[in-house]
């Protein structure tokens, strides 16, 4: 092959080193906005996206609102408490009943009366509890007496009753001690009410000495 003269060979390395040059240039405006400044590559925007602190926006996406009015739960929660439906203590009046004595017994109607603006209900077996006049409780607390209790619902002005039993003091021989009033505490209450207790006395001690009392019933005794 014949030696190629010394300045073609020159212009041609010129010409291919020009090509080369647009090459490099054409590829750097691929990455370059139309005013000349670099695009940031798609591991840049990556990162960016997922630096601490930054917020990106997808389509779709809604601002959490500002000042939004929060939820009345202090307000359901009392309406629920209103409607649970069971009488409380505020809503009751308790009342003992007259004697009635029999075979060597002394029962007693223990009566509550709904005594509020609203139909309620009772369930179960009152609490009772003989006190002094310093309130200072007087003998065990009565006993159930065996029963199958039932939800009583009490209008306004209603009752329902439960018998309050011992034997009698005279006959048994028991300790004895003479209240001043009888609290009574409706099912699933806390509070009592206070009811004076004008019967005389009530067995306080021995072995003759158990108080009872029975589950609610609809009405005001026997």
């Amino acid at each position: 092959m014949a030696n190629t003269p010394q300045p073609l060979r020159r212009t041609a390395l010129l010409a291919s080193g020009v090509a080369l040059l647009g090459l490099l240039t054409a590829c750097g405006d691929e990455n370059a906005t139309s005013s000349g400044t670099p695009r940031p590559s798609e591991a840049a925007r990556t990162a960016a996206a997922t630096e601490p602190g930054s917020a990106t926006a997808t389509p779709g996406d809604t601002a959490p609102s500002v000042g939004a009015a929060p939820t009345d739960t202090a307000g359901s929660a009392s309406a629920s408490a209103r409607g649970d439906g069971r009488c409380h203590t505020s809503e009751l009046r308790a009342a003992v009943g007259r004697v009635d004595p029999g075979a060597g017994q002394r029962n007693f109607p223990v009566v509550l009366t709904n005594t509020s603006d609203r139909t309620c209900t009772v369930y179960g077996y009152p609490g009772a509890a003989f006190v002094d006049a310093s309130g200072k409780h007087l003998g065990p607390d009565p006993e159930r007496a065996p029963g199958s209790p039932e939800t009583l619902t009490l209008t306004p002005g209603r009752s329902a009753w439960a018998g309050l039993s011992f034997s009698s003091p005279q006959i048994s021989g028991a300790r004895t001690a003479t209240p001043a009033a009888l609290l009574v505490t409706p099912p699933d209450e806390r509070e009592p009410l206070e009811v004076r207790w004008t019967a005389g006395e009530v067995p306080v001690g021995g072995n003759a000495s158990s108080v009872s009392v029975t589950a609610l019933e609809a009405g005001t005794g026997p």
